[in-house]
């Protein structure tokens, strides 16, 4: 717990030094590195106007105005590392003068700038300028992406760049300010030739001479002053930079502290990883034999299930076999009811015809009976002995055959 603690607080520590190094990095100059007058075409009626152009090049960003005084700025143009700048071949003007003096910016935006200087040299002054701006900030960018992995290099790189930056604009500022005093001439001789031709005193070309020359002075001076300004706040942007590089070489320090920290812990984790494996590996080989008994009691099973469905399909057979014997059982028990039910009534009749014949018997046997009395009272009544034994002879023959004619019912 107490080393997470500290790793934690290490951490936090160092994330808050590579965010001021980040935002000193990033910050951005309120010094201009050169500026001058150019011929900026316009986008809409192809028309060439004078601007006065600024060029900042802690954020690649290009302020033009009207006029010099103005404080509005009238437009600004945004490039990066990526974004084409080069001195054109072509006169894009169209006027002889300007032959050699215009160069081409492609922003990353898609749009396409078309500017003229008032010399060869000083149009190629704003390209080499542009072009070191543009190290200047594809070196930032990469000392702000790779803060955490090499600092100290990539801010040293930085501070070289700047300085190279700086002399660039140095240079194209002297070539700036000998083309403005080249244009200046050129406006003032066509003003003395105007004034010539008016034939005006030599007193009051003197004066007009003077306050042009007055003027050119003033702007001189305001320029150098921007210029030590400018070098004076490239000194300090040095300065925090070395500062930055500091602190970004202690942010690498904890950075490797924390690195091996953090082997250490892998290292570990490693091992236990190891472990980890060896026991799943040993997991791995029971569930292996765990399953292969349960293929074998799968198979098993498997084998009495064919086995007890063969069993069953027998009975199946059996049971159709023993559903037929019994329809046909079936059959001969209603054969044998309707023949039962025939002879029941073969027996119905016989028994009444058996009945009638016991009835008409009876009766014939109570006739005899009656005859017999009859008869008896006869004998009796009669005198002569042997009458009576033929009439009992003749009686008795007549039992007998009665008896024999009941008999059959």
């Amino acid at each position: 717990m107490a080393s997470n603690r500290s790793s934690s607080t290490v951490v936090g520590e160092m994330q808050s030094r590579l965010d001021r190094v980040r935002r000193q990095l990033s910050s951005t100059s309120t010094r201009h590195l050169l500026q001058g007058p150019l011929l900026k075409r316009s986008d809409t009626l192809r028309k060439w106007n004078e601007r006065w152009v600024i060029l900042d090049p802690a954020t690649g960003k290009i302020e033009y105005k009207v006029n010099r005084s103005d404080k509005d700025v009238r437009g600004v143009v945004v490039f990066d590392s990526t974004s084409t700048v080069t001195l054109s071949p072509t006169n894009f003007h169209g006027l002889a003068k300007y032959d050699g003096c215009c160069f081409y910016i492609g922003t990353p935006q898609k749009k396409e700038y078309f500017l003229c200087a008032e010399t060869p040299s000083a149009a190629r002054a704003w390209v080499s300028t542009l072009h070191a701006t543009q190290l200047v900030l594809q070196a930032h960018k990469e000392a702000v992406n790779s803060l955490g992995e090499n600092g100290p290099a990539k801010l040293g790189t930085v501070a070289t760049v700047v300085a190279v930056a700086n002399a660039t604009a140095i240079e194209a500022t002297k070539e700036v300010e000998a083309a403005m005093k080249i244009s200046l001439r050129a406006a003032l001789g066509s003003t003395t030739h105007k004034l010539t031709k008016g034939q005006l005193d030599d007193l009051t070309i003197m004066m007009e001479t003077l306050r042009v020359k007055d003027d050119e002075l003033h702007q001189l001076l305001q320029d150098i002053r921007a210029r030590d300004s400018t070098i004076n706040e490239i000194a300090d942007k040095l300065q925090e930079t070395a500062e930055a590089a500091e602190t970004a070489a202690s942010a690498a320090r904890s950075i490797d502290e924390e690195r091996r920290f953090f082997t250490l812990e892998l290292e570990r984790l490693k091992q236990d990883h190891e472990k980890q494996v060896e026991a799943s590996l040993l997991r791995l080989r029971e569930s292996e034999e765990k399953a292969k008994l349960l293929v074998e009691e799968r198979d098993r099973l498997l084998t009495e299930r064919d086995s007890a469905l063969q069993e069953a399909q027998m009975w199946r057979s059996e049971l159709g076999k023993a559903r037929g014997n019994a329809v046909i059982l079936e059959a001969a028990v209603v054969r044998a009811e309707e023949k039962a039910r025939v002879s029941a009534a073969d027996a119905d009749i016989r028994i009444k015809e058996a009945m009638n014949r016991l009835e008409s018997a009876t009766k014939e046997k109570e006739d005899l009976l009656a005859l017999v009395d009859a008869l008896q009272s006869q004998i009796q009544r009669s005198a002569v002995h042997n009458s009576i034994r033929l009439t009992s002879v003749s009686i008795q023959s007549e039992v007998s055959r009665n008896r024999i004619l009941l008999e059959p019912a």
